[in-house]
């Protein structure tokens, strides 16, 4: 049992290892982000009601079918149906029946009905994606900005040790008498401040891991965290196109622009049923009808053998009694339950024509509700297009400026590492002081970490264009 429980421990350290151990690239974080986010799993229910609502669009085409059963007991003074007399009795009744309804004309809201439960959930497929997508481009984006924060501690610890040295060198010179001792607490200064740099560092990469968790629905943030790799400048086509071209490839693949434009139909299809209520409405209906009782059955007469005659009034004038057969009712006992059942049976079938005349001007006013759901989906359209444009130009600009911001920071970098190479040559040899050689180092660092920055700027602003051309967020190369 030892061996067994010992076992379990291995096992379990292990998973939990592989689990602490696991290093999530843009394309996991996408695809669970996508089949565990509430919003995305609210939006598919609202596509699965929408089905919902097209299985019963189906319906209308098809017949109503209804059948009912009943049973009641009669307990009291009641009038025996057999012989007409009142008196204290129990008597059960039965019936049962069968009823259908097939509506043949309806002005054609069936058929409108269903055309716009398919449109409802086409506009729910696209909502759906649309949320997909939006979901997809918050993920990159999130990514995106643990990767810079990785970088940016990268480069402060190797600033950091990069000080540290230059603080062994000074306290060589200043062994030397080379510089003054002062130099060194210049150093160590800077040193104090970058390790306050590389804590707050620490604690920003980890803040955006947990924005990426959160995203994902993890909440194991301890353990989490992303695949590193060498992400450079990916090799896109997408700056070769204009604005304008961008602008129309986003109007074709869009899903805002898709349910903005399904809703208008959907809208066309809401006024073909208002005004399909001005028809009439043409139904057909059968129903089956057959009933039971307990009663007994009446089987006849026959003269009363004790009694034969009875008084049954008086001669007028002579006041002579006047007598009549005395006869005494027969019955027997009702019949089996089924056998009343198919003598009792009964069919009837027709048709109903209802016409409206006068609604209290419930149609009209539903029609023109409609003609005004129809204009104001054709200006959200409008607007949505409007807003996609400008969002477009948008993102093209702010590709081109990261560009032109990467180039630049790239540039001066380049700059800056000359300069500190000279400036480093001039300290070793006692020319420079510590507070001007740390403000040379310092304007590097700011190079550095400027190069870092524009770089993913640059990056997620590419994404963004590809994302409005329909291209896939899940690769960053």
């Amino acid at each position: 049992m030892k061996k067994v429980y010992i076992i379990i421990l291995l096992i379990t350290g292990t998973i939990t290892t592989m689990h602490a151990q696991k290093k999530w690239t843009l394309k996991e974080c996408v695809d669970y982000a996508l089949e565990n986010n509430i919003a995305i799993k609210q939006a598919q229910l609202d596509k699965e009601s929408s089905e919902i609502d097209k299985k019963e669009a189906i319906g209308g085409f098809l017949p109503t079918l209804n059948a009912s059963t009943s049973h009641s007991w009669n307990i009291g003074l009641n009038t025996n149906v057999t012989t007409g007399v009142l008196q204290n009795q129990t008597t059960q009744n039965t019936s049962a029946g069968l009823s259908m309804n097939v509506t043949l004309f309806d002005g054609l809201q069936n058929v409108n009905r269903l055309h716009r439960a398919n449109l409802t959930l086409l506009a729910n497929q696209y909502q759906l994606d649309d949320m997909k997508d939006n979901t997809s481009l918050q993920v990159v984006q999130s990514f995106l900005q643990i990767l810079f924060n990785k970088e940016s501690l990268k480069v402060l610890r190797l600033q950091i040790e990069v000080t540290k040295k230059e603080l062994k060198r000074t306290q060589e010179l200043v062994d030397e008498g080379v510089l003054a001792q002062g130099e060194i607490s210049e150093i160590e200064a800077n040193i104090a401040t970058q390790e306050q740099q590389i804590v707050n560092a620490e604690n920003t990469l980890r803040i955006s891991k947990i924005s990426l968790a959160q995203l994902l629905l993890i909440t194991d943030y301890d353990t989490f965290d992303i695949e590193e790799g060498n992400y450079a400048i990916p090799k896109t086509t997408i700056m070769n196109n204009s604005p304008k071209q961008i602008f129309e490839k986003s109007l074709e693949v869009r899903n805002d622009v898709k349910i903005s434009e399904t809703n208008i139909e959907i809208a066309e299809y809401d006024l073909k049923l208002a005004r399909g209520q001005r028809y009439p409405t043409l139904t057909g209906f059968y129903s089956f009808n057959t009933r039971a009782n307990n009663l007994d059955i009446f089987a006849g007469t026959i003269p009363n053998s004790e009694m034969p005659f009875r008084e049954i009034g008086f001669v007028e004038g002579t006041g002579e009694s006047v007598l009549g057969p005395n006869l005494v009712t027969l019955t027997k006992k009702s019949d089996p339950l089924f056998d009343q059942f198919r003598a009792n049976k009964g069919n009837s079938f027709g048709l109903q024509l209802n016409i409206p005349i006068f609604t209290g001007f419930r149609i009209s006013n539903g029609i023109k509700r409609s003609k005004i759901a129809i204009e104001r989906a054709k200006y959200n359209l409008d607007q949505t297009k409007n807003n996609l444009e400008a969002t477009v130009n948008q993102a093209y600009n702010d590709a081109k400026g990261a560009l032109k911001a990467y180039e630049a920071a790239e540039k001066t970098l380049t700059a800056r590492r000359i300069a500190h190479d000279y400036s480093t040559a001039r300290f070793n040899e006692g020319v420079m002081n510590s507070f001007d050689f740390s403000q040379s180092k310092q304007r590097l660092e700011a190079a550095e970490s400027d190069v870092i920055r524009t770089k993913y700027d640059y990056i997620f602003r590419l994404k963004i264009l590809e994302f409005y051309f329909g291209l896939p967020l899940t690769e960053l190369n």
